[in-house]
């Protein structure tokens, strides 16, 4: 290596962007001449021996030609550049004299060079034979590249990509095709698509191949196949391919499936509409729930008036029940819409499964029978028991569904001690078992493994949301237990839900019950508040009733006025009222006089978000309560001075 090569490694970086090229003559005045020659516009690296060149070869992969002497001892230039066509893909050019044009000849009919220049050598021919040489290696390189990174995208890609020619055949395609086309690549290939498809999506295709061909511009379309019950869908972007004059080469076609996106919109869809559902449950409660507060009030406060006419005493006394069945229906409805954490207390679950029976007679329809076998000494269970009769009628729903023509729902209950379970969900320990079975078509096996999935269903489009067994199986989770599911197909379906056993006793409840007579401590005077004049009405009333001093006033603002000009022990407000709610009536209260008891009764969903700190009563409410809650409440503040 002559001394002018560290000259020109010194501006590697700057010379790597102009190229590199390798010169190789054993005579260094000629490598002298070649270096000033080519510098200005090449990176110029120097070898005076083949074994040298060959050696630099390998250590320099940007060589992009090779511009060597043919008469070198110990290897002509001819099979030097032989050897270097092995380890390199730079372009090369042979320096010779015409004496050894027969070597030239030899090399070009070999490959092993692209081009040879007489020495001496023109050095406007030269530069151009290499600039001509250095433009095929770049050229050649970007082609590589094209190549590898179209290969890479065909091979990896997880879409269906292919390349039809103007003919609509294929000229490149990638595995993920085929295989949707039910064929290997090689025999795609110079095949018309439509050669592997039925006649009417063959047609599709070719009249969308052609239509993206007539517009000239990449088009995108949304397919669906599958079938009813596994719908799929692809979305195919066809984008023409046109060389510089504006002819059409090509078709690129790339075919994405996007089954799961559509799934997923779908299930967002569904997500949206039970929001909404529960957003109107939760509004219709509120407003049923006025007018059966009104009612029922209304009921009770006159059936003390009728009590010498015994028809209409039982005319009202029925009225007064059916209401109260509406009360429960409503609050059902208020259990839906709300979003809370479980609520979960010690209960009879023989009772929550009895006090479903109206609930599932409307829901279930006339054509199935609900059938009890409830073990009379069942353990209680430490459940929501809201959210275990929505798990209930979920399962009941279910059997009905798979019993078109009508059957049996049976709800049993027992006691079950486990131990030695394989079931890692069923640790060991006591359970009440409540189990729900139905004579319907079963479930086949394949299915069976994914009802708990969230938003699997087996249901037509529209008509179920996946959630039912998912909600309860997440209702089991979170209450320490378990559910199973037994299932052959003809033969029906049974669901067990296991509970562990509570030994603590069952709650209580909140207030003396509605048959007990609460007792007034003190008179009082007792702020009404309610924009329903209505339920204002039975509430003041109620309180009345108690001998309690009732106030009215229709909304917030009149209450603050109130307030501030008399002396009152207690306030009773409503919480959905326009304007000012009655949680921000209770919380400008309790700053201006925190001494003063406030009771906010509500008929909506919202309750679940009023502060532990505040008592609250719910709607409907029968006149028991009201005063339970009231002489509760004024017992524990201090009285009026």
């Amino acid at each position: 290596m002559i001394a002018g090569e560290a000259k020109h490694r010194m501006g590697m970086d700057r010379g790597a962007a102009r190229g590199t090229i390798l010169a190789v003559d054993d005579e260094p005045d000629i490598l002298v001449a070649l270096e000033d020659l080519l510098e200005d516009e090449y990176r110029v690296l120097t070898a005076g021996r083949p074994a040298e060149a060959l050696e630099m070869l390998a250590a320099e992969p940007d060589v992009a030609v090779i511009v060597s002497d043919q008469r070198m001892p110990g290897m002509t230039g001819d099979a030097l550049l032989s050897r270097a066509r092995e380890i390199s893909d730079a372009q090369a050019i042979l320096l010779t004299g015409y004496a050894d044009l027969s070597a030239v000849t030899s090399a070009l009919n070999r490959g092993g060079i692209t081009g040879y220049v007489t020495k001496p050598w023109d050095p406007v021919l030269l530069r151009g034979t290499v600039r001509a040489a250095f433009d095929r290696h770049r050229l050649a390189r970007d082609l590589a590249t094209e190549r590898a990174l179209l290969r890479g995208l065909l091979d990896h890609s997880g879409d269906a990509i292919a390349f039809k020619d103007a003919q609509g055949c294929f000229v490149r395609l990638n595995a993920a095709k085929a295989a949707r086309l039910g064929a290997s690549v090689e025999a795609c290939l110079g095949k018309p698509e439509s050669a592997f498809l039925p006649r009417d999506a063959a047609a599709a295709v070719e009249a969308a191949d052609r239509a993206a061909i007539e517009s000239g511009q990449p088009v995108e379309a949304t397919v669906t196949g599958g079938t009813a019950a596994a719908p799929s869908w692809a979305q195919i972007v066809r984008v023409p391919i046109r060389d510089a004059a504006g002819t059409l080469l090509h078709l690129a076609t790339i075919e994405r499936d996007v089954t799961e996106q559509k799934q997923l919109e779908a299930r967002l869809r569904q997500a949206d509409k039970m929001q909404a559902l529960g957003t109107l449950a939760g509004g219709v409660a509120h407003d049923f729930n006025n007018l059966l507060t009104a009612i029922m009030g209304s009921l009770e406060l006159a059936l003390p008036k009728v009590a010498g006419d015994a028809r209409l005493s039982r005319l009202m006394t029925n009225a007064a029940q059916a209401a109260q069945r509406g009360a429960a229906l409503t609050k059902r409805l208020l259990s839906f819409s709300r979003q809370r954490e479980l609520q979960a207390r010690v209960v009879d679950l023989n009772g929550v499964i009895r006090g479903m029976d109206d609930l599932l007679g409307r829901s279930l329809g006339g054509f199935v029978q609900v059938d009890h076998d409830l073990s009379p000494d069942l353990w209680p269970a430490r459940v929501d028991p809201e959210q275990l009769e929505l798990a209930i009628l979920n399962l009941c729903i279910n059997g009905r569904d798979a019993m078109p023509e009508g059957g049996v729902v049976t709800i049993s209950t027992r006691n079950v001690s486990v131990t030695g379970s394989p079931d890692p969900d069923l640790p060991d320990g006591d359970y009440a078992v409540i189990a729900i079975a139905d004579t319907g078509t079963g479930i086949p096996p394949e299915i069976l493994s994914r009802v708990f999935e969230p938003f699997f269903t087996t249901k037509a489009q529209g008509q179920g949301t996946g959630l039912g067994l998912a909600m309860v199986f997440s209702l089991l989770q979170q209450s320490g237990g378990t559910i199973r599911i037994d299932s052959e197909v003809g033969r029906g379906t049974r669901v067990e839900l296991y509970l562990p056993r509570s030994r603590d006793p069952l709650d209580a409840g909140e207030g003396n019950g509605p048959d007990a007579v609460p007792v007034r401590r003190r008179r009082a005077r007792i702020l009404v508040v309610d924009d329903d004049p209505q339920v204002r009405h039975v509430t003041a009333s109620f309180l009345s009733g108690f001998g309690y001093d009732a106030i009215e006033v229709p909304g917030a603002e009149a209450a603050l006025a109130r307030l501030g000009a008399e002396p009152f022990d207690l306030v009773v407000a409503d919480l959905a009222m326009p304007g000012m709610t009655g949680l921000d009536l209770a919380e400008a209260v309790r700053e201006r006089w925190p001494a003063l008891p406030f009771l906010i009764v509500t008929g909506h969903a919202e309750a679940a978000r009023i502060p532990h700190a505040y008592a609250v009563l719910e709607k409907p409410f029968p006149s028991t309560e009201l005063g339970a809650r009231v002489a509760t409440l004024l017992a524990e503040a201090p009285e009026r001075g």
